[in-house]
């Protein structure tokens, strides 16, 4: 759990550097949708640089893939996690189970109007901390359309560098 707690405790703006595998959307629509979300479109292995923005009202993640940039903002509203990302805001749950910080996707609003539960993606979004790495799993996929945003890998906490 320390690992979690060291990054999740960074303030300012830090660069770090690990590795990540993408998935591609396997769907035409999955591949549309992942456009306007910003998220990976292609397949990649390689290394990651993560730019993290911390500030008192939230954070930007700034993570450049191989081939791809993808920009989101965070923040805690209402005792959610609140992503917003391209026209997307999520609000997660986050809970701990057994050192691992699992966020459950709760809402979904698509330029500001809600989604129905129904249409909700089914989010898997996992952090763990082991030694100096912290490991990260994402997967989204939405009813009919398939997987539109996966990538797992881990980041070094110990290249972790202030940035101007």
């Amino acid at each position: 759990m320390q690992p979690l707690r060291g990054f999740h405790s960074l303030a300012g703006r830090i660069g770090l550097q690990g590795q990540v595998e993408t998935e591609a959307p396997q769907t035409r629509l999955a591949r549309l949708v992942a456009f306007c979300l910003g998220t990976p479109r292609q397949r990649s292995e390689g290394p990651i640089r993560f730019e993290l923005d911390a500030h008192p009202d939230g954070e930007t993640w700034t993570r450049h893939f191989p081939q791809r940039v993808m920009r989101s903002c965070l923040r805690l509203r209402d005792g959610m996690l609140v992503e917003q990302l391209g026209a997307a805001r999520l609000g997660f749950d986050l809970a701990e189970q057994g050192g691992t910080l699992v966020m459950q996707l709760r809402t979904l609003h698509v330029f500001g109007v809600p989604c129905p539960r129904w249409l909700m993606p089914r989010v898997h979004a996992v952090e763990i901390g082991q030694g100096r790495e912290l490991h990260f799993q994402v997967r989204a996929a939405l009813p009919w359309i398939g997987v539109v945003a996966g990538y797992r890998g881990h980041l070094n906490l110990a290249t972790a560098q202030r940035t101007p």
